[in-house]
Formats: structure tokens, C-alpha cells, sequence
């Protein structure tokens, strides 16, 4: 699968003392569904190396319907680009707006924690590719600027 996504409602739970979610629950969310998605594209147990470009637009408020949605985007030897979306909104209003967006690498590793191979991934339509560019781009940014 080179997309998932994950939805369910934003909980009392989250809350932050501003009455929204907590970014760090927002982030949490990014890594399982990135998790998700490349876990069943490699086809085995992989670890996060790296979140960037992470940006809130808006807040979640409590009680929102969340749709976190992560998508293969470029893959390496063995690393996976994942670009993850948020979306949320009133379940009475029947939309749902960007609020956080990111990119998030994985690296596919076998039990005693070494990279392993991961399947090629091509993408096959004009946003697909867009958002492969992207990621390179942005990877390649990250290697330079580290």
C-alpha cells in the first residue's frame, strides 16, 4: 500500500490548556500513520530517522472528525519519503481543512536494527511525481544543510 489513511474523532484527552489538541499529539498521530504506511510498503518493522517541514496552519479543536493521511512519496535503498497530511474538521460541516503537513523518512530494518531493502516505488501520475520531486528536494536540502 503506498497510502493510508486514518480517521477518528479528536478526544478530551488531547486537549491543551488553549481548549485545542496538542502539537505534540499531532505529531504522534504523523508518525503512526507514516509508520503505517511505510511498514506495509517495506513489508516489515521500520524506524522514523527523520520529520521535517512540519507546519500547523490551524489548530484541531476537540471533538473534530481527524483524518491523518500518509503517502509514499520517493523511496531510497532502504528509506522511505512518507508525506503526511492532517485534515480535520466539524463532522456537521462536512469539510475538513489542512491543519499540519510534513514530511517523514523511514528506514526499513531487519531484528537486530541494520537497513534493509525496501521495495522501488514509481510514481505514475503528475502529482505523484510532484510530490517525489518534493521530497527529494527536501531531503536533499536536509543532507546538505546537516
Amino acid at each position: 500500500m503506498s497510502t493510508i489513511t486514518l480517521r477518528f474523532l479528536a478526544e478530551p484527552s488531547t486537549v491543551n490548556y488553549g481548549g485545542k489538541v496538542h502539537g505534540g499529539t499531532v505529531m504522534k498521530w504523523i508518525d503512526e500513520a507514516g509508520y503505517a504506511c511505510a511498514t506495509s510498503w517495506a513489508k516489515r518493522y521500520c524506524v522514523t530517522v527523520y520529520v521535517g517541514g512540519i507546519r500547523f496552519h490551524r489548530p484541531i479543536m476537540i471533538g473534530d472528525l481527524v483524518e491523518v493521511e500518509a503517502k509514499l512519496a520517493y523511496t531510497g535503498s532502504t528509506s522511505m519519503n512518507i508525506s503526511v497530511e492532517v485534515r480535520s474538521g466539524d463532522m456537521k460541516g462536512g469539510k475538513l481543512e489542512t491543519t499540519t503537513e510534513c514530511l517523514i523518512v523511514f528506514v526499513s530494518v531487519d531484528s537486530h536494527g541494520k537497513p534493509m531493502a525496501v521495495p522501488a516505488w514509481t510514481p505514475d501520475t503528475p502529482e505523484a511525481i510532484a510530490l517525489a520531486k518534493r521530497a527529494k528536494a527536501q531531503l536533499d536540502a536536509s543532507r546538505s544543510a546537516g
